[in-house]
């Protein structure tokens, strides 16, 4: 694999005299393209900032799956994509290694990249200290017992950024973090109805812990229809079966599949609120953003990073239990639209989260030994 990067490196000039634009490997994971055309929220992460990093004037160049598009330099790495097989280690570590292998290439002929910034899953993190050129390294799912230990053994390897307050207080403590920064959405993409269609919203991952049943259940207690839109991956057909499928009746509670695009915002959009009954650790909640957006407020539990998402009272409610979650239906009256949008665009909007980005890659340059940086940021 061969690529040009359009800048050498000229001077030695202390990083804080130099601030310019930064030459930026962006590792995407190997499972879908870039961006999705329907599930694959890492995927649309990558890409809004991507493009708002080129918008800033850095050269970027995006190592992904086939199938990519954007406005930086594109490279694909694998044969194809593999959103049948997500997480499967033959398929990351082959994508790791041959992006790794071209940074190094691009590093040893004299031109290269000032940071890689990574959001595949462990590959790139555990093999971090063999580059030469440092790396920032996004946190994208919750920490358990076994990635907990993971990162409390590989995370010195490089800088890590979490997307949540919540989310980095469950990871060890010898991580070398430069905060917690939100995902990002292009506030300006999405559309915005100060009205709705009535109906209620649940989206995600047809597992428990999203709590699709406990939707159903809720939406019906409170009278309201309720519309179901997510994909069914392998391993979840059996909950789906079970306990989501025998209520979907096309009319109180339709199901509409995986969703994307233009459609998945008109459904934001038209919708009362979104249901959000989880049981799980939420490390960011990207349903949320995207509702609010919208201008659909958000009901749900204290778990996660909700608390940081949901202003309550003004962009949604924040509740104990299905019960509760039914009452505050009657006080979705209360919430401004135009308030959730605002909020939105203030601390989530792509280009907010693009300059916490590039200023937390210069604080990992200053911290880089010499040795390890191709060029001053």
């Amino acid at each position: 694999m061969s690529f040009t990067l359009d800048r050498r490196v000229q001077s030695d000039e202390p990083i804080e005299l130099r601030p310019r634009p930064l030459t930026i490997a962006m590792l995407a994971p190997p499972w879908i393209a870039v961006p999705p055309a329907g599930y694959g929220g890492v995927e649309t992460v990558v890409s809004d900032l991507t493009e708002a990093l080129v918008d800033r004037g850095h050269d970027v160049t995006l190592f992904c799956a086939p199938g990519s598009h954007s406005s930086a330099k594109t490279v694909p790495l694998l044969d194809a994509a593999h959103p049948q097989e997500i997480e499967r280690s033959l398929y990351e570590a082959d994508h790791v290694a041959r992006a790794f292998a071209a940074i190094d290439a691009a590093h040893g002929e004299g031109i290269g990249f000032d940071i890689v910034h990574d959001h595949c899953g462990f590959t790139g993190l555990a093999m971090a200290d063999r580059l030469q050129t440092p790396m920032l390294h996004t946190l994208h799912g919750p920490f358990t017992p076994q990635t907990r230990s993971f990162y409390a053994h590989h995370g010195h390897k490089a800088w890590v950024a979490g997307i949540s307050k919540a989310q980095l207080a469950m990871g060890p403590a010898n991580l070398h973090t430069v905060g917690a920064i939100p995902n990002p959405i292009a506030v300006d993409a999405w559309p915005f109805r100060s009205g709705d269609d009535g109906y209620l919203l649940w989206i995600g991952r047809m597992t428990p812990e999203k709590g699709a049943h406990r939707a159903i259940q809720i939406a019906r207690a409170g009278g309201h229809d309720l519309v179901l839109a997510g994909v069914v991956q392998p391993g979840q057909r059996a909950y789906f079966e079970r306990h989501v499928e025998p209520h979907i009746d096309g009319q109180r509670v339709r199901f509409v599949g995986e969703v994307g695009g233009a459609r998945k915002k008109r459904l934001f959009a038209g919708a009362r609120a979104l249901l959000m009954p989880i049981r799980w650790p939420e490390p960011f909640g990207m349903v949320i953003i995207e509702s609010l957006v919208c201008g659909t407020p958000v009901l749900a539990f204290d778990e996660g990073a909700v608390g940081e998402l949901i202003v309550e009272g003004v962009t949604g409610f924040i509740v104990e239990d299905d019960a509760a979650m039914v009452a505050a239906l009657h006080d979705l009256g209360r919430i401004d639209p135009h308030a959730c949008r605002s909020w939105v665009a203030e601390h989530c909007d792509v280009s907010v989260v693009a300059a916490a980005y590039e200023a937390a890659y210069r604080t990992v340059l200053r911290a880089a030994p010499k040795t390890r940086r191709l060029a001053a940021a």
